[in-house]
C-alpha cells in the first residue's frame, strides 16, 4: 500500500467513525472528552465546535499538542491522530459547522459562547483487525506455532 493509501485509510476511517476522544493536558494531566469531529480532507484540517466555558481553550493556550482517538469497536477499526490546536471565534465556520445535534448545547450557532477548535493533523496510526473471533483463532494458532499472529493492518501516516 503506497502512503496514499495510507493517507486515505486514516481519514476515511475518521469521516466514517465521526466522533472521537480528544485529548488536551491540563495541568500536567492528560484529559479526554468526545467530540464529533468535522473532518476537512483538503484543508488538512478537523473541526469542532466547542464552548468558551469548557476550557479547552485553556489547555490549548497551555499546550497546542492534541490527540484525536477515533474508535469503531464493532468494527475493529482505530485510528489516533496527533496535532496541533487552536481556537477560534470564526462566526462563519461556525455557522458552516451548525448541525441539528449542536442545539443538544446551543440555541443557535449565533450563541457568543461558541468556538470553534481546529486540529492540523501532524501523524496518524490506525489499526484494522478482522474480528474477534478471528483475532483469537489467529493469536491461538501464532501460539502453538510460537509465532507472532498478523492481526490486520497497521499503520503509521505522516499527515
Amino acid at each position: 500500500m503506497t502512503d496514499i493509501n495510507h493517507l486515505d485509510t486514516v481519514w476515511n476511517l475518521a469521516e466514517k467513525i465521526g466522533f472521537c476522544m480528544l485529548t488536551t493536558e491540563t495541568s500536567g494531566d492528560l484529559r479526554a472528552r468526545p467530540m464529533a469531529a468535522h473532518p476537512e480532507r483538503l484543508e488538512n484540517a478537523f473541526y469542532f465546535l466547542t464552548d468558551v466555558n469548557a476550557h479547552k481553550d485553556e489547555e490549548i493556550a497551555h499546550n497546542p499538542h492534541v490527540c484525536l482517538a477515533f474508535a469503531d469497536s464493532k468494527g475493529h477499526k482505530y485510528v489516533s491522530i496527533s496535532g496541533l490546536a487552536e481556537i477560534s471565534n470564526d462566526r462563519e465556520r461556525i455557522t458552516e459547522l451548525w448541525s441539528t445535534p449542536a442545539k443538544a448545547w446551543w440555541d443557535s450557532p449565533d450563541d457568543p459562547a461558541i468556538r470553534v477548535l481546529k486540529v492540523t493533523p501532524s501523524f496518524a496510526e490506525y489499526w484494522s483487525s478482522p474480528g474477534t473471533i478471528v483475532s483469537y483463532i489467529k493469536m491461538a494458532a501464532a501460539a502453538l506455532e510460537n509465532a507472532r499472529p498478523d492481526m490486520g493492518d497497521n499503520e503509521k501516516v505522516d499527515m
